[in-house]
């Protein structure tokens, strides 16, 4: 490994033997297969070198040249080739049929040669690819394998979010081989590819089969099992689209991602020459358009609220490549524990084992088209050959449940006719012809980005309402950062204050779905990444900003759904009175027993200028306040009590001298905050005192306080 500017935990388990050992196709799985993961040769010369490089270097693959799990940990420069090369030996009971090289992703173009001989040729940095190298291999037991990559990284061509000189919301570029390359034997004639379709309201599967070779002697016999037994099993001809019964089909959730087992046997006649193992799930995602009622989206006919996260899929120390699968799990266990049921991948096109992980966890997947310029014929040919690459690969996933074409009008072109193309590529899901801005008006979702506030888009009569990014609430966990030069769409000091605003804004998704057509909220973002610092967890993984139990708290909607009583009022509850200062006071003035009767009284609450949901009764102008106040407890209000804090900008708060929350920064509205465990002991039945401390930055500015309970 190169050095890293910041590496995850993970990055200690890799095996340079083979890293990434997972079998890399899990909707397609035959039992022999060979990964060729591991060190291969390496070298760059200029663009169209005449003749092969001299190998000096070693290149970790399935790792980008630019990250440092690749051990190259170097920029490839637009007007470079990237030669890889390396050995591989077949066994010899794979002879008797044909020997297909895969490759999961390399970015962008790469010419594959076997033992001299020109394999093909692919463009396309997202997409699996493969070629029959069976007349290509010599009679040697050992065979030699170059791959030739260009990247030009900033041209014309599909690549989301990379750049060579990354900054704000644009990353480093990935350049290479980047998912897992491997072999496996198939016999002359076998199962190419199928397409799966669940049908919940005829109790089917539909199944549309491609088999190479010669397919007019064969047949195919297809099972489904749940739990290893067979509850469905039909013969069909090759190529064909046909049906499975699934008798009371039990449909696959977020609460319940169940999934059938399927096999796909090629017979000629009794014998069966090819056989795969893979698996379905019953489920639809549609709208609900009921009479006088906007459109929302249903999952299996059911309104569901989804509440996702913004997932970018980058790596500190292996850029687009999770270093282990196990690392790449730890993102999505934490979404769901976190009580995500929706991850919109942004701009990026995972590996196949992303959405099967994602399959079996119930998380529902809005799956980005990578954006490029598409400034010329050639670049929107290129677009478009990707675009249905990306969805014939993919398409059989569960998860999926959108497509989401566009993102900010970039590189946004013949909306229309591509949203139609989409639709008529795979009709079973939902298409998003926009995320952001540049709206046509087409598809089945109206989607607006507003930052840091959720503000859910007009009812429409025919496509339903979604935030597709809001939040990006930032904080920065010092040795955990990727630069000084840390930003988000709003910055703040600590988890308190991340916690309060977080809590605000989920209770606005959830208000706003139950006033209006709202559908779905996704949040900005799963991850920190780069100097981009407004993640939920830290770029290297090692920090939850907020713990995941928390969140699911929120993001279930049980924060905003939960109804507190006073205990101690607000100036919205009533104009308490409060003593106060604005001059230093001595130490102990948070104590129960300090005599605060030379200080001014005035009514909740304190403030100036212009600051949101504010309910101003005494000017504060000053850089600082100080404010006491007792109140009465029962029994009945120690269980569970809360603050009830808006303040503008930094806060202390003191129950009985002991402190109950400290952070900085400022709310725009009232939010809820435990009560430190400190403070929290302290209270007692009867008089208990309350003591407010607020700093003033810049800007408007306002403090005020109060104390709930929950109502039951």
């Amino acid at each position: 490994m190169a050095a890293a500017r910041l590496a995850t935990r993970w990055a200690a388990d890799v095996n340079p033997a083979l890293p990434r050992p997972e079998y890399p196709r899990p909707q397609m799985v035959r039992p022999a297969w060979t990964n060729l993961n591991g060190l291969w040769d390496c070298a760059t010369t200029p663009s169209n070198a005449a003749t092969n490089p001299v190998f000096t270097a070693r290149i970790l693959v399935p790792f980008p040249i630019e990250s440092a799990l690749s051990g190259v940990a170097t920029n490839l420069n637009e007007h470079a080739e990237l030669w890889y090369r390396r050995s591989f030996s077949v066994p010899s009971a794979w002879r008797t049929g044909r020997i297909l090289l895969h490759f999961g992703a390399v970015d962008w173009a790469a010419r594959v040669i076997v033992d001299g001989h020109l394999a093909g040729f692919h463009a396309g940095g997202y997409d699996p690819f493969a070629f029959d190298i069976t007349d290509l291999l010599g009679a040697q037991p050992t065979h030699e394998l170059i791959v030739r990559v260009t990247d030009p990284t900033e041209g014309d061509q599909p690549r989301g979010k990379q750049s060579l000189k990354p900054e704000g919301i644009f990353y480093t570029s990935c350049s290479g081989i980047w998912q897992t390359v491997w072999i496996e034997p198939v016999p002359a004639t076998f199962i190419a590819s199928f397409h799966l379709t669940p049908d919940i309201d005829q109790n089917l599967l539909r199944i549309e089969t491609r088999i190479s070779g010669d397919a007019s002697a064969t047949s195919l016999l297809v099972s489904a099992l749940m739990d290893g037994r067979v509850i469905s099993q039909t013969n069909a001809p090759p190529n064909a689209t046909f049906t499975l019964s699934v008798p009371n089909p039990r449909l696959w959730s977020p609460e319940d991602p169940f999934l059938y087992s399927l096999r796909v046997a090629l017979k000629a006649g009794d014998r069966t020459i090819d056989e795969i193992e893979s698996y379905f799930g019953m489920r639809q995602i549609s709208l609900l358009k009921a009479a006088g009622q906007p459109p929302k989206i249903a999952l299996n006919h059911q309104p569901i609220l989804q509440i996702g996260a913004l997932d970018q899929g980058f790596w500190p120390d292996g850029i687009y490549t999770a270093p282990t699968e196990d690392a790449m799990m730890s993102d999505l266990l934490f979404l769901k524990h976190a009580g995500f049921n929706l991850v919109r991948k942004h701009v990026k096109v995972e590996p196949e084992v992303w959405y099967a992980a994602c399959d079996r966890l119930g998380l529902l997947v809005w799956q980005d088209m990578p954006s490029g310029n598409n400034n010329t014929p050639q670049s929107r040919t290129q677009f478009e050959e990707e675009l249905g690459q990306m969805i014939a690969t993919l398409r059989n996933h569960p998860s999926i449940v959108q497509w989401v074409l566009f993102n900010e009008g970039w590189g946004q072109y013949d909306t229309e006719r591509l949203t139609r193309r989409v639709q008529a590529l795979d009709p079973s899901r939902l298409v998003d012809n926009a995320s952001g801005w540049t709206d046509q008006q087409v598809g089945d979702v109206l989607d607006v980005h507003t930052y840091p506030e959720p503000e859910a888009p007009s009812a429409e009569a025919s496509r339903a309402s979604v935030i597709g990014e809001f939040g990006g609430m930032g904080m920065v966990v010092p040795g955990h950062d990727w630069s000084s030069n840390a930003w988000s769409y709003q910055m703040w000091p600590d988890a308190v204050a991340l916690q309060a605003w977080y809590a605000h804004v989920l209770s606005r998704v959830w208000q706003q779905h139950a006033s209006g057509s709202l559908s779905a909220a996704v949040y900005t973002q799963t991850t920190d990444v780069e100097t981009e610092c407004n993640g939920l967890l830290t770029y290297d993984r090692a920090i939850e900003k907020l713990p995941a139990s928390w969140l699911a708290q929120a993001n279930s909607g049980e924060l905003a759904r939960r109804q507190f009583r006073t205990v101690a009022p607000d100036a919205f509850a009533a104009a308490p009175l409060w003593r106060y200062t604005e001059g230093q006071p001595p130490d102990a003035w948070a104590d129960p027993i300090f005599d605060d009767t030379g200080w001014k009284e005035g009514a909740a609450g304190f403030g100036a200028g212009t600051v949101a949901h504010a309910m101003m009764r005494t000017p504060w102008n000053s850089a600082d306040i100080w404010l006491r106040r007792n109140f009465v407890l029962t029994a009945r209000d120690l269980r569970d009590p809360k603050l009830h804090v808006h303040h503008d900008d930094d806060v202390e708060v003191y129950l009985n001298g002991r402190r109950a929350l400290s952070t900085k920064a400022w709310l725009n509205d009232y939010a809820l905050f435990d009560i430190a465990p400190e403070a929290l002991a302290a209270l007692r039945v009867g008089t208990n005192t309350l003591a407010v401390h607020c700093h003033q930055v810049d800007g408007g500015q306002y403090i005020d306080v109060g104390i709930v309970a929950p109502l039951n």
